[in-house]
């Protein structure tokens, strides 16, 4: 394999990282990843050099996709640390702890380094080394007999982590006219989802944190809240300049502790706080006149719910006050215990903040509360009320700023229709209804001739984590399980295969997400092979 050229720098702001004449640097410059030296800590007071080969990667522990840096000691092509990639758009060189600890789950004594086929009872605990080979052999001729025999509600793929490499997977699935893709996503943040994709049809926020002049968070956020790391270096650049910051949480959370305003509301309250503040907007003039009048389908609505009325923009902004009338901040501080003069005082920022606003839930208030997704679509409303989409500033809409492949030639999706993954009776559900899939096995819905597990711990991560056990066991239902997990867990347990899987040095993944009013595309690779 051809070494990396480190002849020339990877990324413009790679030249940024020069350090100062006589001061410290806080990276290794990038034209000297091919061969850096540090003294080896573990032998201090001695000076002994250690050279390595820096190889960048991406974090595989959690959505965000940070940039890592593996320290490949050039000696015995050992991966001595991770640490960040300086020159990673997202995350800047910054990490969390979860970046580092990618070294202790590469050193991990217990996890899975080879296929593992049970030989006794499942759950049973009995395994035996197998090849790849008989592994394939015997899942394929699975798969393959299901499409032949039309099968094809019986072929599941569950994903708890994905990668870039879904949208190939995808690819498969249509291939073989199967709709066979499960996530974890309804018992995670399909609420959310669906509030921002009933707005504008994508299904996440990207806020300009940076750029923002009012950033209104809800949930804890920086220390724990979705993309974390690159949005809470966003959210104290733009508090450095100056935007003020307002977390509507329950909790005392470290965010809320630093910010300007923190609004404790009653648990489910949320949507009426947002609500109120989107009246205070209407009554006091506060919003984007032109921003409405070009881009909200106004004389749509007028024409379907008020043909009787005249057909002009004042009409509908008329109707739009009058709609959200009733929506008042005393009515808010009863349903939430938030003061009134509060909410008023913070639907004032937000409106002086104008197209600089920046916004952001994504689970808590919303996955957590029955009618949650009306959370997300009523923060979306006060954004779209004060012209604050796709601004500098503001918070737009996911995709714009996140890159999905659009493989040449995808097979059309498939025209069988799942019920175990999208029943009808819950014809409103915006992702599947994963949590269900083992009561539907139980009252015989269906069943499974290969169902796999990617990264994915149902046993644990649902509250009825019995009910999988049970399913699990009953290989009339699951007639063969294949759990790929790099580590052991709860469902590995109760599967028929083991199949290892790599961390964030160990594999092949394009990423891309929107951590910030910006669009990159990262790459994680297997470092060894590139230090070579």
């Amino acid at each position: 394999m051809q070494k990396t050229n480190f002849d020339r720098p990877l990324h413009p702001t790679a030249a940024g990282l020069e350090p100062p004449p006589g001061g410290l640097a806080s990276y290794p410059p990038s034209e000297q990843w091919e061969d850096w030296m540090e003294y080896d800590p573990a032998q201090w007071p001695k000076k002994v050099e250690r050279r390595y080969s820096l190889i960048p990667t991406i974090c595989f522990n959690c959505e965000a996709g940070c940039g890592l840096l593996a320290y490949v000691d050039k000696k015995d092509l050992s991966i001595r640390k991770f640490e960040g990639n300086p020159v990673h758009p997202g995350s800047r060189g910054r990490n969390c702890a979860k970046g580092p600890a990618t070294l202790n789950q590469v050193n991990d004594p217990e996890r899975i380094l080879y296929p593992l086929k049970r030989i006794g009872k499942r759950g049973e605990g009995k395994w035996q080394r197998v090849s790849w080979d008989e592994v394939l052999d015997d899942i394929a001729a699975r798969v393959r007999k299901a499409l032949k025999e039309e099968r094809l509600t019986e072929i599941m793929y569950h994903v708890g982590r994905p990668g870039h490499e879904l949208i190939y997977h995808q690819r498969i699935l249509h291939a073989w006219g199967i709709d066979g893709h499960n996530s974890h996503t309804n018992v995670c943040s399909a609420s959310a989802r669906a509030g921002y994709a009933f707005w504008h049809g994508m299904d996440r926020p990207s806020p300009d944190h940076t750029n923002a002049r009012f950033i209104l968070l809800l949930s804890s956020h920086l220390e724990s809240g979705h993309y974390f790391n690159p949005h809470a270096q966003r959210i104290m650049d733009g508090k450095e300049q100056g935007a003020k910051i307002c977390v509507i949480d329950t909790r005392l959370s470290n965010t809320a502790s630093m910010a300007d305003y923190w609004l404790s509301p009653w648990p489910g309250s949320e949507a009426a706080l947002l609500l109120a503040m989107c009246h205070v907007i209407l009554k006091e003039g506060l919003y984007d006149r032109d921003f409405l009048s070009k881009w909200v389908n106004w004389d749509d609505y007028l024409r379907e719910e008020h043909p009787e009325k005249p057909q002009s923009f004042d009409t509908f902004l008329n109707v739009l006050e009058a709609a959200y009338a009733r929506y008042t901040p005393e009515f808010a501080a009863r349903e939430s215990g938030v003061e009134a003069d509060v909410i008023v005082e913070v639907a004032r920022e937000a409106g002086r903040a104008g197209s600089a606003l920046a916004t952001h839930v994504w689970r808590n208030a919303a996955a957590g509360n029955l009618g949650g997704w009306q959370v997300a679509r009523a923060l979306e409303f006060l954004v779209v009320l004060v012209g604050a989409v796709g601004t500098q500033g503001g918070t737009s809409p996911s995709a714009w700023n996140k890159f999905t492949p659009n493989p040449p030639m995808m097979p059309p999706p498939a025209k069988v229709w799942n019920e175990m993954l999208l029943p009808r009776e819950y014809p409103l559900a915006f992702f599947e209804m994963s949590f269900l899939l083992p009561h539907f096995l139980k009252e015989g819905r269906g069943k499974l001739a290969i169902y796999f597990t990617r990264v994915y711990n149902p046993v644990w991560t649902n509250p009825d984590g019995m009910s999988w056990i049970e399913a699990l066991t009953d290989e009339s239902k699951v007639e063969r399980h294949a759990c790929l997990t790099p580590i052991w867990s709860e469902t590995a347990w109760f599967a028929d295969y083991v199949l290892p899987m790599g961390h964030a040095s160990e594999r092949h993944d394009l990423m891309s997400q929107e951590t910030h009013a910006a669009r990159w595309i990262g790459f994680r690779q297997p470092v060894l092979r590139i230090a070579l």
